[in-house]
């Protein structure tokens, strides 16, 4: 159950806030700053590639190395040559997940190498034996790491993850708000520098100026009314968030949220495209899930009972409503099963701009929901 009292209330949020979840998402902005500058120090502005990369090989554990190729894969556009490496083993413990490059990865080839430990011996081991492939390495990751000394020794390049003191207090969840920017915006910087997609340090300002403007209006003393992530946040309590996407830039971005809403609030969701969603939901609608539907029993306890659980249609577009678009149809859809609907649309921008909007306010919800919501 979603306690709405305490999404007004900002001094019981922070003594929920054990993991630093809201101020992650409040210094989103600043941690882009923060990991700009390291990759400059870093070398990466210096950077003098031969050409674009064959291959770009993105290593990592869990929705640090899944979220960000996701995002570098869309912002590179078709014809990516971005993709992710599965890690194996017996359980997601650092200790336990081994990397392998693809046969076929060489000389050509570019390795990244992302995560907010950095004590994964798996990594480690992955680093050398790109160096002996000949792979370009180049990781993300805490500074004074185990993985900080094998890519040094592998001739690679390393960029300290940007860090607030507060990270180290309680184990860093791989959705955290904080940790995607951290992570991602060095690796933004090298692939502009390598021509594989466009996020000059022009482009990266705005993007960190974008997530400030996001975090006025989402923060937790901006009452629930006027915050667009504590209304989404409380017209999910007790929902079944049905995301759908419209957009390239807002596909990743959806994808984000129900990772997060999974991984930080412990509530599950399906994501899909639009026009494609229609179909592949329709029967969802249909269901037993639709507000339309009847599922209470007359014999229900409504006291010791929950509420039964409906679907909400949340609906995430990266461009202005005209032209060709889908959203009249996902709206009608939603509506002919009286299933609600909430669109977020961002503000104009460049894709990198409004795509950092999108990831913000969902990244807020998501945090929302995770620090109300009680069993």
């Amino acid at each position: 159950m979603l306690d709405e009292s305490l999404l007004d209330n900002p001094e019981g949020l922070s003594e929920a806030d054990h993991r630093g979840l809201l101020r992650g998402a409040a210094e989103a902005g600043a941690r882009v700053r923060t990991a700009a500058r390291h990759s400059a120090e870093a070398g990466v502005k210096d950077l003098k590639p031969d050409g674009r990369p064959r291959a770009v090989l993105i290593a990592g554990p869990g929705a640090a190395a899944t979220h960000a190729a996701d995002l570098l894969g869309t912002l590179a556009g078709p014809g990516s040559p971005v993709t992710r490496l599965a890690p194996t083993g017996v359980a997601p413990a650092a200790g336990a997940l081994r990397w392998e490059l693809p046969g076929w990865a060489g000389s050509v080839d570019l390795l990244l190498i992302t995560t907010p430990d950095g004590t994964e011996p798996g990594l480690s081991l992955l680093a050398e034996q790109a160096y002996r492939r000949g792979c370009a390495v180049v990781a993300v990751a805490p500074g004074r790491s185990p993985l900080a000394d094998a890519v040094n020794g592998s001739h690679g390049l390393f960029v300290p993850m940007a860090t607030a003191p507060y990270d180290a207090d309680e184990p860093l969840a791989a959705s955290a708000p904080g940790v995607l920017w951290a992570l991602l915006t060095p690796l933004l910087a090298l692939l502009d520098r390598t021509g594989v997609l466009a996020a000059p340090p022009d482009d990266l300002g705005k993007v960190a100026d974008r997530l400030d403007r996001i975090a006025e209006r989402c923060g937790p003393a901006i009452a629930t009314y006027s915050n667009p992530a504590k209304t989404l946040a409380a017209e999910l309590a007790d929902a079944l968030p049905i995301v759908w996407t419209e957009g390239t830039s807002a596909g990743p971005a959806g994808r984000r949220f129900a990772a997060a809403l999974a991984e930080l609030s412990g509530i599950p969701a399906v994501v899909a495209e639009l026009p494609e969603a229609l179909a592949a939901h329709s029967a969802l609608l249909a269901g037993p899930l639709a507000a339309s539907a009847n599922p209470d029993d007359f014999f229900r306890d409504r006291v010791e009972e929950p509420p039964a659980l409906h679907a909400r249609v949340v609906l995430l577009r990266d461009r202005p409503i005209g032209g060709l678009t889908a959203a009249p149809g996902a709206r009608d859809l939603a509506l002919s099963h009286d299933t609600p609907i909430s669109e977020l649309e961002p503000e104009a921008g460049g894709e990198l701009e409004t795509l950092a909007e999108l990831i913000a306010i969902t990244d807020f919800a998501a945090v929302y929901l995770a620090l109300a919501t009680r069993a």
